[in-house]
């Protein structure tokens, strides 16, 4: 299901006390995949922790658009990636409208139910699109309540 959601300035929304947002280089391809791994239900974005790192490699390469240096950020504490949203300026596919496109939004399991996904979220001040299975009520809920509409 695609979502779209206007221009508003980007906002602040508070972020747990311990973390911090930076954006990601391809250095942080393998932790990065790891925790992309660990934040979905086995099998649902990647079979496995290899397939999770070269799918964010394909990321940095270009694979789904040129990712955005204004937009994508890495949610941090201490030395341990929690969190991350990844835009891309345009998506690549015919079917997507003309504007950033967040491709992922993940947040570690233990730092789940803090606000970090809206925190990263509130970031994106242009309009966005970004894709959502219609039957995850729970994601689907979060973007709505951030201004996110059918598209």
């Amino acid at each position: 299901m695609l979502l779209i959601r206007k221009a508003s300035p980007a906002t602040t929304s508070p972020l747990p006390a311990d973390v911090v947002l930076r954006t990601p280089t391809p250095v942080d391809t393998i932790p990065l995949g790891r925790l992309y791994f660990e934040s979905y239900e086995p099998g649902v974005a990647c079979a496995s922790e290899a397939e999770a790192i070269d799918d964010i490699g394909a990321t940095f390469d270009g694979a789904y658009g040129t990712l955005s240096g204004d937009w994508s950020w890495l949610a941090v504490a201490g030395d341990q990636l929690v969190g991350a949203l990844l835009v891309v300026e345009r998506a690549p596919w015919p079917d997507t409208p003309d504007c950033p496109f967040i491709i992922e939004l993940f947040v570690a399991p233990t730092h789940r139910r803090l606000g970090l996904a809206r925190a990263l979220l509130a970031t994106v001040g242009t309009q966005s699109a970004l894709r959502v299975a219609e039957d995850n009520v729970p994601a689907r809920r979060l973007y709505e309540s951030v201004g996110f509409q059918p598209g």
